[in-house]
């Protein structure tokens, strides 16, 4: 038997590797000396005659040159070093506004939106303050809260809510004992939930003094109690079902107490169940700005009084603001608005909806900042509460339902962790599960609308629950920039259109007919 050579064929001989002049080889095992690869590397390439590079793909497949681009700027280079620059005057590129081009910045153009967007409602205020004078009146503002101003009915309807908050903690501190069964607990706590919701409503209906604004105010209220006590009895709940058979004492509360620190600085303890039953941490999960409860909060270091200030200046500001916007643009139009409907023209109708689209859609977009951003983050920073994430970029919604789930975040949170997860647990569809959700919100805004106005037109509850095949739709058909244009065009239309079917109803009811100026 011959060798091994013999068996693998003839021997090939041995190529020896080439090296670069100027790049030394490492025998200790260390990453070699790059720098120096650079000019020895240049010059190899700048050594390959140019009949071998016949085209731009040879020169790709080659791999010394990997984009258009640089064969372009190779061509500039050499023509510089041949002395013809001054007559080649063109590149390989595309045009800016071309996808291909890469180009992203478009500052400019959004600047020259903002201007104009500037002047349009400028020229349309000027107009208003010819058309109607200054409109502008404190003193009917207070009007809208109080009706008598000594009787104060909204704010006792709101101070009697501690009432219900209490029930909730007394009626979870028996449980964390085991003086009251699970299934009395659950009576109390369902009870508890519901007067919340009847008990403002009845008051609403019932009491001739409270004013259709102060109710908005004292059920909105009364809304959030309600989401934020589910919350609070559904999650110790849950504390209870994990917790240990021994911790059945009830223990100081750890929870919101801080020791000041000499940089102001403040050190918070953790808790745990059922320590966590105490009126202080009760109050703090009351007055934070969440919906859901959890045993311990992520809180921030320090309060930051620069940035608290801006936050109140922003909300002094923008509450005045919005005021006047509304007594000096929306309520006159609104009013203009009532003819047409009553005489059914559609034409006229048409033209009030879309002038009223503009004022009423910047108010929202106003009332956004002002409500998520600055009074939101205003309480968090006073209560150092660390989770600011109070909205995600709803503006760049390309489905509806990415926007329902991230214009506001604590109501998402909430319907995600105590109505929607629960419901896939039970083994419910995901899409009936999401008109669940789309039902449970329709429910809540015509409960804030319908009780204050002392009327039940369902507008809202429509409005909301017409979503779900709008948000089917948009998802089949509609992708990316058309997606995102058809919910800015929900948002600016499908808003006035239930504004002013509730107004007209409004005048016809309390008014007898729907009159409007000239």
């Amino acid at each position: 038997m011959s060798d091994g050579s013999d068996m693998t064929g003839p021997a090939v001989p041995r190529q020896r590797r080439a090296t670069v002049p100027g790049l030394k080889q490492q025998t200790n095992g260390s990453k070699p000396n790059h720098s120096a690869l650079k000019p020895a590397v240049k010059q190899k390439i700048d050594e390959i005659p140019k009949c071998e590079i016949r085209n731009e793909r040879e020169v790709k497949d080659a791999g010394i040159i990997k984009h258009p681009k640089q064969a372009a700027r190779r061509k500039q280079r050499t023509a510089k070093e041949e002395g013809t620059e001054d007559l080649s005057c063109h590149v390989l590129q595309e045009s800016l506004l071309s996808s291909a081009s890469g180009y992203s910045n478009y500052r400019g153009i959004l600047n020259w939106c903002v201007v104009m967007l500037v002047l349009s409602n400028a020229r349309l205020f000027l107009e208003n303050i010819i058309k109607y004078g200054i409109l502008v009146d404190p003193i009917q503002v207070v009007s809208l809260f109080l009706k008598d101003p000594y009787s104060w009915p909204s704010a006792c309807l709101i101070i009697v809510s501690n009432v219900f908050i209490l029930i909730a903690l007394y009626t979870e501190r028996r449980l964390s004992m085991g003086s009251i069964p699970e299934s009395t607990g659950l009576v109390l706590n369902v009870f508890n939930l519901l007067a919340v919701l009847v008990f403002p409503s009845v008051t609403v209906l019932t009491v001739t003094s409270i004013t259709p604004v102060g109710s908005v105010i004292s059920l909105g209220i009364y809304t959030i109690l309600f989401l934020k006590l589910y919350s609070y009895q559904d999650t110790n709940k849950m504390l209870r079902e994990h917790r240990h058979a021994k911790a059945k004492k009830l223990t100081r509360s750890n929870s919101c107490p801080s020791v000041a620190q000499p940089n102001g600085s403040a050190t918070h303890m953790n808790v745990s169940y059922p320590g966590n039953l105490t009126h202080r941490d009760m109050y703090y999960f009351i007055f934070a700005p969440t919906l859901c409860y959890q045993l311990n909060f992520p809180r921030s270091p320090r309060i930051r009084k620069r940035f608290l200030m801006r936050r109140l200046f922003e909300m002094v500001f923008l509450m005045q603001l919005l005021v006047g916007l509304i007594q000096q643009w929306m309520v006159p139009t609104i009013q203009n608005s009532m003819k047409p409907f009553q005489q059914m023209d559609f034409s006229r109708m048409v033209e009030r909806l879309l002038k009223l689209a503009v004022p009423n859609h910047l108010i929202w977009l106003i009332f956004f900042y002002w409500f998520f951003h600055s009074t939101m983050n205003f309480i968090a920073e006073l209560l150092q509460f660390g989770d600011r994430e109070f909205y995600r970029d709803w503006w760049n919604s390309e489905t509806v339902t990415y926007f329902w789930a991230n214009w506001n975040i604590p109501v998402h949170k909430w319907c995600l962790r105590h109505f929607y997860k629960p419901m896939l647990k039970k083994g419910i569809n995901k899409f009936w599960a999401q008109c669940a959700v789309f039902f449970l919100s329709a429910f809540f805004h015509e409960y804030l609308v319908s009780v204050p106005l002392r009327m039940f037109r369902l507008w809202a509850f429509m409005g909301m629950m017409l979503q779900v095949p709008l948000a089917w739709f948009v998802s089949r058909y509609l992708y990316g920039n058309y997606g995102n244009a058809v919910v800015w065009m929900s948002l600016i239309i499908g808003q006035p259109v239930a504004v002013l079917m509730y107004v007209h109803d409004y005048y016809v009811i309390h008014y007898g007919t729907a009159t409007g100026h000239s």
